[in-house]
């Protein structure tokens, strides 16, 4: 298997468990309310979107391993700038933990842009 494939996989993961890292620093600092987000109940559409977000890293781990050069290496440029924009707009209102999570998630898009591009 390519070295590429397994290094681009892995930082899928990483992105993954930075956004789940996240989540649970969240919980436990009491900046969550369940069922809300920024005071509002959420709905069922929100749920869905949310967990497609987050559904994607894992997805993007499979084809990674599964697809071949070089569509493999556009579908992970064309996801990492997506969740890099992602990123970006998420930094907005959040507390020192989430920005420095954020910005290590912003470091691992670069990082998948810049392996896939060099592949």
């Amino acid at each position: 298997m390519d070295d590429v494939k397994v290094i681009l996989s892995f930082i899928w993961v990483a992105l993954m468990l930075c956004f789940l890292l996240g989540d649970v620093m969240r919980i436990f600092a009491g900046d969550f309310e369940p069922g809300k987000l920024e005071g509002k109940p959420m709905s069922q559409k929100v749920y869905l979107g949310l967990s497609i977000m987050m559904v994607i890293p894992i997805l993007m781990v499979v084809l990674t391993l599964t697809l071949d050069y070089p569509i493999n290496s556009w579908v992970n440029i064309i996801v990492a700038i997506i969740f890099f924009g992602f990123n970006l707009i998420g930094m907005r209102g959040m507390k020192i933990y989430d920005k420095f999570l954020i910005i290590v998630s912003l470091g691992f898009n670069v990082l998948t842009v810049w392996y896939a591009f060099t592949w």
